[in-house]
């Protein structure tokens, strides 16, 4: 037994086959390590070919490396090999166990790769939420406090966890579970310092205090796509990056031959080759996503990067992956769709971070601005503390962080604002620390650029007659315009390249899968070489004859379809449809009782011939209706009753119970035709209903249409309320009457202003101020106003236009901005009044403009 537990440590990598991808963060010292560390317990180590360079995948099980930027990455996971840290040899020797490789990934997409989580005081339901967010990223969790921890999430340090990490002088961090869920949000992972124990800044610092800015040297040399000047090299001796290459250097870069020149003895001192030919070449450098050559080596699986990615190499002396940084790969000549109606402006990003930013907005075709006015659409920002936000805010223009600009260019679509992640800002971090760490997304990138949908650019047809292609191109034809029966005269019903549209995705047919399943299996296209076409093969008959039914797909989808309507294809499809025929042949049909299948293509066909709702015959706006705010109970059966269908298969609710007897509930003030209400009410629905001048009824009559179960007479349910007509001053009646004159116009002619800090929200007023034809606008220290044009002060008789009325309570901030408003108003040549809201409140109600004296707030 003792030789068998000697004998274990030996054989813990046994079956493991490895190689070790140098780096700046791997030297040789390192790698010298763990070669022994690994060797020691029985593993091999494998080399890369003098002559290729490339790694044998075929030979090995695990690759060591400190980053995923090296050439075969891609094709690694491909092939299911295991790509990890160093950190992975180290932990499998301590624990004398293999650990699991996705826990110690290099690929940053795993953000929590290098956590050990142990979780103190917090919460079960948050302990669980942590550790499944951190598993999920990459990291592992520990039920005690080890010295493999790196992070302890607690409330505070009064635990014994924590006590044992301060006694012990761990190198672990404690923090806040705050931490956890902001990386999770952006799905990145962000600095520590802000939620560290016992002083966090994000409890112990005003949101209004100075962030610090985190400097960004990632960014260095990745900031733009089209560099300027080829930069300095000190030792071209060491420059072996493109050993074992061929690079080809497209025609589109537009570049002078001096310095092309320079560029390709560059190459060929750090023992690569440049060719001419996209077909030998294992790296192309291109400017654009639109040319040949880029769809050619896209397809390929080549690397394919920008003049900026050149350089970089050139700069670093190590490889990266063009799709590591967004700058690094061509950009559209014509910019990512849609992008070209936005104005994007910055704030919070300096150095690097905002040239990379402002450059991917120009990339993507969008309109940069420096300042920032009224017209533009969205402020970028790393946080929150700005006057730019605070403006941006006023002027209702969108305030996001890159990630929205990043993930858009990305994915090569606008990303919606919706998502939470592209406005959430964590409070004491400056979002530029994490500006860069986006990659190109390869597969929508392919949609769009170069799709596998086509026959003539299809993966066998392609490559085989691009000599053509390159010819056609030089004697000044283009080959994008040419069918590719021009390319191989005996093929002739080869269907023409059609470039893939940028608008809306075709709606794809029903028989498409039974298309798929008839397609020949597509051969795998992991080479040992890194060829694509190992054995080229002639696949023209079949590619036709699938181009063929896949444009047939369509008929036949609406021959199935017509096929299964009551009354056969033969009557006619889809018009002049014969209801007489349908029902005659669903009565038919339901006297059969032994026919189950008829009995279900009679149900289908009824649905087909079944008639809309009628218009209803009034639009009802409820409000201060207590028959809505059911019991507990009675909110239970009402879900119940939800999904409990009616004989007619409608749900049995109040709301469709009056849709079903012609009354609409609605839910927009602007659209109503009569309120029901309980009495007079200061409520924002009421109010904004009412000044379209809606029959106003008493909520009794949806009791009663509802005891009825039918539509009753509204002008029978007249709302009578002389307590609350006594009490704001004016006839129900007679407001009604008004409205209808004033046809929402109510405050067409007046400037109406509100503090921010209103009570009721500055939204409520606003939208009743809009209501009623007039303009509201949120005051602060650097609102303008308009000079009066007409008006006639002198003669002592100002207008209702010579007016400016500003909205406010009587809290001291709030006191502090009138006399700045008095101001400015009467400078600008009109009249002040600062003015309690029942202003607004009572002139919408009464529906007439009537100045009180007693509304307004008089100067101190």
């Amino acid at each position: 037994m003792d030789g068998e537990e000697t004998a274990a440590p030996s054989l813990l990598f046994s079956q493991i086959h490895f190689l070790i991808v140098q780096s700046e963060s791997l030297s040789s010292a390192g790698s010298d390590t763990l070669i022994k560390a690994l060797v020691e317990n029985g593993a091999q180590e494998q080399s890369r070919p003098t002559s290729t360079g490339r790694i044998p995948l075929q030979e090995i099980t695990h690759i060591i490396s400190a980053t995923s930027d090296f050439p075969e990455y891609a094709e690694c996971v491909e092939m299911f090999k295991s790509v990890v840290t160093p950190e992975w040899v180290h932990a499998c020797v301590a624990k004398g166990r293999l650990a699991n490789p996705r826990s110690y990934s290099p690929d940053q997409r795993y953000f929590f790769s290098k956590v050990v989580l142990c979780c103190a005081n917090i919460p079960e339901g948050d302990k669980d939420a942590v550790i499944g967010g951190v598993l999920a990223a990459g990291g592992l969790y520990s039920s005690s406090v080890t010295k493999m921890v790196t992070h302890i999430v607690a409330l505070s340090e009064d635990n014994d966890k924590c006590r044992t990490a301060l006694t012990k002088d761990l190198k672990c961090k404690i923090v806040l579970p705050h931490w956890f869920d902001d990386c999770l949000r952006l799905g990145k992972r962000l600095d520590e310092d802000p939620y560290l124990l016992p002083n966090p800044e994000i409890l112990c610092k005003k949101p209004q205090d100075p962030i610090v800015e985190t400097k960004k040297l990632d960014m260095q040399g990745a900031s733009s796509a089209q560099p300027t000047d080829l930069p300095r090299i000190i030792d071209t001796q060491k420059l072996d990056v493109f050993k074992g290459k061929k690079v080809k250097v497209s025609d589109d870069l537009e570049i002078r031959d001096h310095l092309r020149g320079t560029i390709e003895d560059l190459i060929g001192n750090g023992g690569g080759a440049v060719t001419g030919s996209i077909h030998k070449a294992d790296v192309l450098i291109c400017q654009y996503r639109e040319s040949l050559d880029y769809r050619l080596a896209s397809r390929a699986g080549k690397a394919v990067g920008n003049l900026a990615w050149l350089y970089y190499l050139i700069t670093q002396k190590r490889w990266t992956s063009p799709t590591r940084r967004l700058l690094h790969y061509p950009v559209s000549k014509h910019g990512l769709p849609g992008f070209d109606k936005f104005r994007i402006c910055l704030s919070n990003y300096s150095g690097d971070a905002r040239v990379y930013l402002e450059n991917l907005a120009i990339a993507a075709k969008a309109v940069f601005t420096k300042s920032m006015k009224e017209d533009n659409t969205h402020l970028i920002t790393a946080h929150q503390n700005s006057e730019k936000c605070d403006a941006a805010r006023e002027w209702n223009i969108h305030v996001v962080n890159h990630l929205w600009l990043e993930e858009s260019y990305s994915n090569w679509q606008i990303m919606t604002l919706s998502n939470p992640r592209y406005t959430h800002f964590p409070p004491r971090t400056n979002l530029s620390e994490i500006v860069g760490q986006t990659q190109i997304d390869t597969q929508a990138v392919e949609r769009h650029f170069y799709p596998r949908s086509s026959v003539e650019e299809s993966e066998g047809g392609e490559i085989g007659r691009s000599d053509v292609r390159i010819r056609q191109q030089k004697n000044g034809q283009d080959p994008e315009l040419l069918g590719s029966s021009q390319i191989n005269p005996s093929s002739s019903d080869a269907v023409p390249y059609r470039p893939r549209s940028l608008g809306a995705t075709p709606k794809a047919s029903k028989s498409y899968g039974t298309y798929q399943s008839m397609r020949t299996p597509v051969a795998s296209r992991i080479n040992i070489d890194g060829k694509e076409n190992g054995t080229p093969s002639s696949r023209g008959a079949k590619d036709r004859a699938a181009a063929k039914l896949h444009d047939q797909a369509a008929d036949i989808a609406l021959y199935e379809k017509e096929r299964k309507r009551a009354g056969g294809v033969v009557f006619g499809g889809r018009s002049r449809i014969s209801e007489d025929r349908i029902s005659n042949v669903s009565r038919k049909r339901s006297s059969s009782k032994d026919e189950g299948l008829a009995t279900d293509e009679d149900a289908r066909g009824a649905k087909r011939v079944k008639k809309t709702k009628e218009p209803p015959a009034m639009r009802l706006l409820v409000t201060g209706y207590q028959g809505w705010a059911t019991s507990g109970k009675r909110m239970v059966e009402d879900k119940v009753r939800l999904f409990q269908k009616s004989e007619r298969g409608r749900t049995n609710t109040r709301q469709s119970r009056l849709r079903d007897i012609g009354i609409l509930v609605t839910q927009d003030p602007t659209h109503c035709t009569h309120l029901a209400s309980p009495s007079i009410l200061r409520t924002k629905k009421f109010v904004l209903a009412l000044a379209r001048g809606p029959m106003v009824i008493s909520t009794e009559y949806v009791d009663d249409c509802l005891a009825k179960n039918a539509r009753l007479q509204p002008e029978d349910y007249l709302l009578n309320d002389a307590a609350g007509e006594q009490k704001q001053g004016f006839k129900l009646s007679d407001a009604v009457s008004r409205a209808k004159g004033n046809r929402g116009q109510l405050f067409k002619d007046l400037s109406i202003y509100c503090t921010e800090n209103l009570k009721g929200g500055f939204d409520t007023y606003k939208a009743i101020v809009e209501a009623n034809g007039g303009t509201c606008t949120m005051y602060n220290a650097r609102t303008k106003f308009p000079t009066a044009k007409d008006a006639d002060l002198d003669s002592g008789e100002p207008g209702i236009s010579d007016f400016v009325y500003l909205l406010s309570d009587q809290t001291p901030a709030e006191i502090a901005l009138w006399p700045k408003f008095r101001e400015l108003v009467r400078k600008s040549g009109r009249v002040p009044r600062v003015c309690q809201t029942d202003f607004c409140l009572l002139t919408a109600l009464r529906q007439e403009l009537h100045w009180n004296e007693s509304y307004e707030f008089k100067e101190r």
